[in-house]
């Protein structure tokens, strides 16, 4: 280990011990930070100048998409902040650089909602169909995530990350830990999704107990992001559907829905648990059915009479 791997090293523990950050972002930054060691194997970190640094900056632009090198450069200037409030190095030479680079503003993809319904479909006839008990109770839970991430609009590690304490199906009500352990709680507004949740608990009892989960898979072990990603793609083939959905496109159906419904953004900024509103605003741009409504009512060539 060179030296400017130690420092990533010690970095990476005060992330964790001191900044109390969790797993997924600390593997992010260990990620981001090998590939920068890579690209400086046998330089001390005093040694590094802005030149230095641009460089490695101009290497990540012609590998990786804007979104991704905003965030590995984000991963290295808070690895030199740290350095630099450690006193270990006297300059920081991120100071001396300038970025400054536009990110294409990509839209997010929804499901439409005659897909939503065909993909549910499918699992409630997989789990009153299955032929052995395994396949049915593995429906059930399946029907129990999808239903509970398209009511609630979570994320995909927040709903495999919920405790059977964080859901009260008495109050109808999930406390959700977002980023940075940010606690927000949504209230579930169907009945029918209250109804499947309960019988998963009830069945998978004895599973959620033994992982301390709400979603568990038979082995009692908790329901991981690659879990549920596989089991997107299953029932998807199953239901003939050809675009392909991911957990978060559910997230983003789910405001669009809401946003088209008349509802206040800033409602929907608190139960996606956004930190900024701006974040939110995206999803003014793919409310469609709205935008539709609106040209066709209120735009004044329609009271023009040619």
């Amino acid at each position: 280990m060179n030296e400017l791997q130690t420092h990533i090293s010690d970095y990476l523990n005060y992330c964790r011990a001191q900044k109390r950050l969790d797993e997924k972002t600390l593997k992010a930054y260990r990620i981001d930070l090998r590939q920068f060691t890579e690209h400086f194997p046998d330089v001390t970190v005093s040694e590094l100048t802005s030149s230095d640094l641009e460089n490695h900056i101009s290497t990540l632009h012609r590998r990786y998409k804007p979104k991704t090198v905003k965030r590995k450069i984000a991963s290295a200037k808070a690895f030199f902040h740290y350095l630099e409030y450690r006193e270990i190095i006297d300059m920081n030479p991120f100071n001396k650089i300038q970025i400054r680079f536009r990110e294409p503003a990509l839209l997010p993809k929804t499901i439409p909602l005659y897909t939503v319904e065909a993909f549910l479909s499918v699992i409630y006839q997989q789990q009153q169909n299955a032929p052995t008990a395994y396949q049915r109770r593995n429906a059930l839970r399946d029907a129990a995530a999808i239903e509970l991430l398209f009511a609630t609009g979570m994320r995909i590690s927040e709903l495999c990350s919920l405790k059977e304490c964080d859901v009260d199906l008495y109050d109808a009500t999930v406390l959700i830990y977002g980023k940075g352990r940010k606690e927000r709680r949504i209230q579930i507004g169907s009945e029918d999704v209250v109804r499947i949740l309960t019988t998963y608990k009830k069945d998978f009892r004895e599973e959620i107990q033994l992982c301390q989960h709400f979603f568990a898979n038979q082995s009692g072990k908790a329901f991981s992001d690659q879990a549920v990603r596989r089991m997107i793609c299953k029932y998807s083939s199953l239901a003939s559907i050809e675009m392909h959905i991911t957990p978060h496109m559910f997230r983003h159906t789910f405001a669009t829905c809401l946003l088209e419904a008349d509802v206040d953004i800033r409602f929907i900024q608190e139960m996606l648990g956004h930190s900024s509103i701006n974040v939110t605003e995206i999803y003014t741009h793919v409310a469609v059915g709205k935008q539709r409504d609106i040209l066709r009512t209120k735009h004044p060539r329609m009271g023009l009479r040619v």
